[in-house]
Parts: structure tokens; sequence; C-alpha cells
């Protein structure tokens, strides 16, 4: 995902419109991966009967993603190594999931080990991608066009979706298991090419003192420390609630065709809108306010999801119109967090640093995601949300007392 730019000499820099095309299909292919992990899988999983503890396994095959600030240091020292390797690194780990989805292809959605083996493999391989590609990004970005590279990354992020959850699904109904999953594969590497055709330059506007970039100076940060409690706070309700909706809607007898249908243009439509009104919510509000707000409408849109399906609400309309909104409330919420988090990252290591914040994102998301599949298997989805709606509600408190602590000029950059 990109983090805060780092401004390029024009006559040396790559053109705007091909940086866009270049980290859009990137950022779209990781979206793919999420999506597959997150709602994809577990609804095939949920469809051929399998326990909703089980499902919530699913959610532990992104741990890559949670620990990979353990090698951001060293990938981000040998991407900088003469001859600029960001895009070997992009090239190489998309190649391996590309692979990976043909494995999965193979072994099928019955054998539970090499299945969630395969998922880690990916997860993996996409993570250090990740690495690079927000370095990447970094670099080529003048500050002036940061706001197009945040819609290249949150456009991308939810037309990953539209595949990885949406047509995904549509394919394992129609072609079935194996085509799918070859599909998906194909996508990736479709997706890449415009980052492999792409020469990367190699004068990339550096900061003029010599730095080594470490866990250790990001963590000495303060700025750093409460961008990771904010992330937490900010993102465990939606993250309890989000590897759950798809089990939930086909148990009350939606059918994967039309669920795919439904994440796909549905869940895009949302997203979308969902990321002009973040956008629009940072334009007018500014980060700090942008975010209070964002966490508030998220524990609102829980609340409501929570009381609708305790109280045994079975129109097909009411859910689906719920789950949109909580899609719409969730982008908004991204935009709006990620845009404070980039001020918070030194341009010394932006790329450490931000890896910092995506990973404790992704540590929520995978533990809320094997304690969702807990809670729903053995309370029901019922008590599911209603538990990510409490813990919401806590959270924007909790993100309110946060930022009132943060340094004003991290709060507040110049624009």
């Amino acid at each position: 995902m990109p983090s805060p730019a780092r401004a390029v000499p024009a006559a040396e820099g790559l053109s705007l419109g091909r940086i866009l095309v270049v980290i859009g299909g990137i950022y779209t292919a990781q979206s793919v991966v999420g999506g597959l992990t997150f709602q994809g899988i577990p609804s095939v999983l949920r469809s051929e009967g399998v326990a909703l503890d089980v499902i919530g396994l699913v959610s532990i095959a992104m741990t890559p993603w949670a620990l990979k600030f353990l090698w951001a240091p060293y990938v981000e020292r040998y991407r900088l190594s003469e001859g600029r390797r960001s895009r070997q690194i992009v090239v190489i780990g998309e190649a391996i999931v590309a692979l990976a989805l043909l494995l999965l292809a193979a072994v099928g959605p019955h054998d539970k080990v090499w299945l969630f083996v395969t998922l880690g493999l990916i997860a993996l391989s996409s993570a250090t991608v990740d690495i690079a590609c927000d370095a990447f990004a970094i670099e080529q970005l003048p500050s002036r066009h940061r706001g197009w590279g945040n819609i290249a990354q949150v456009g991308g992020g939810y037309f990953g979706l539209v595949f990885g959850s949406g047509l995904f699904l549509v394919l394992v109904a129609t072609v079935g298991w194996q085509g799918a999953a070859a599909a998906m594969a194909s996508l990736i590497v479709v997706l890449t090419l415009p980052f492999a055709l792409t020469r990367e330059p190699q004068s990339a506007a550096r900061p003029q003192t010599a730095h080594r970039p470490s866990l250790g100076f990001a963590l000495s940060r303060p700025e750093v420390r409460y961008g990771l409690l904010l992330t937490v706070a900010f993102e465990i309700g939606v993250r309890l609630t989000q590897g759950m909706i798809g089990p939930f809607l086909v148990d009350v007898g939606i059918d994967l065709a039309t669920l795919g249908i439904l994440n796909g243009i549905g869940g895009t439509i949302a997203g979308l809108a969902g990321t002009l009104v973040g956008g629009v919510m940072v334009r007018w509000l500014r980060p700090r306010r942008a975010v209070l707000l964002a966490a508030t409408l998220q524990a609102a849109v829980l609340i409501v999801l929570a009381l609708v399906v305790m109280a045994g609400v079975q129109s097909y309309m009411a859910l689906v119109t719920i789950a949109i909104l909580q899609t719409a409330s969730m982008a908004a919420g991204f935009v709006a967090l990620y845009s404070l988090l980039m001020g918070l990252a030194s341009l010394r290591q932006a790329g450490v640093d931000f890896t910092l914040f995506q990973c404790a994102d992704a540590a929520i998301a995978g533990v809320a995601g094997f304690g969702a599949g807990v809670v729903a298997q053995h309370l029901g989805f019922g008590w599911c949300f209603a538990v990510a709606a409490t813990l919401a509600v806590t959270g924007a408190a909790v993100v309110g007392v946060l930022l009132r602590g943060l340094p004003q000029p991290a709060l507040e950059p110049a624009q």
C-alpha cells in the first residue's frame, strides 16, 4: 500500500500515468489474494459444510502479513543496493503467487492441510512484494501526486476484491474449483506485466544524510508507536466481522453465484463510494477528525448489523444492504486511517514505518478472523457481530483519546 511520497526530479522519473498503471496492477493483484483469503475461500468452504471454527483458521494463513516487519529492513536494504531491485523483487514474488495458485487448483478445497500451507506461501510472497511496491511508490510519486497514488491503491484494492471474492465465486459455481483457481493465477500474471515491462529509474530522490533502515529507529519514534495503537483500536471491530459476512450470507440461503455477484458488483460500488466519502472527509475535516468520524460510523453500522442478526431478520434485502453499508464504511475508514498513518511515517524509511502499520492491521485481521470463527461456531453469528460492535464502540473511544496525544505536526501536516 502506498506510503508518503518523496519527490523525484521530473526529468529522471517515470510519468505519472506509467506509475499509476504499474502500482495499480500490483495493488490489484495483492487484493486478489486478500479477497480469496478473507471472502472467496471461506464462502466456498462453508458451502461444503466446513465448520466455522475451521474456516476461521484461513485467516491464520495471513500471518506473514502480520510479521513482514521482521524482514522489511532487509528487503529495503537489498532493494536500494546498486541497480535498483524493486522490479526484481515484485516480479519474482508475483510469479511465486501465480504458481502457488496453480498448486491450489490441483490441491482442491478438501485437503485442509495443503490448502492452509499453500495460502501461507501465497501470503509470504505477497507480503514481501508489498514491501518493495510500497517503497517504489514512495520514491517515484512526487508529493503533489500523492492523492493519485492513493486512488490507485484503494481503487486497485476494490477491483482486486471483485476478482478474488466476486469472480472467483462465480467461477467456482460455473466451472469448478480448478478452473477458478487457475483463472486467478492467470490474472496475477496479467496484472504484473506492467511492472515487469517498466524500467526502474536509477536516481530517485534520496535523503541527503545516510541512513540504515531499521526497526529500532521506527519504534523509537512516538509517531510510530501512536500509529500502531491507533491501527489496533480502529480496526479490531470491523476485522472481527469481515471474514464472517460471507459464511453468514451462505447460511441464510444465498447461493455462491449470487454471493459472488454481490461481492463483485455490490462490493465494488460500495467500496468505491466509501473511498470517495473517505477522501471528502479527509479533505474537509483533515485526517484527525476524519479518522474519529470514520471510527464512529463503522461502530454504528456494526451495531445495526448485530441488532438485525440477533433479532432474527431473514430479509435478504435487509441483510445484503447492511453488508454493503459495512463495506462502504470500512472503505471510508481505510482511506481516513491510512491518510493519517502516511503522515506518521518517516521519509527516511517510510517503507519500514508503513510496513509496521500494515503488520499491526494484518495481525488484528488474523487474530480477529480466527476469534470470529470460534465465537460464531459456538455462540452463533449474532453474538459474533455483537462482540464486534462492542469492540468497535470501545475502539472509537480509544481512538479519540489517542488522537489527542499525537504530536500536532504529525496530525496536521502542511498541505
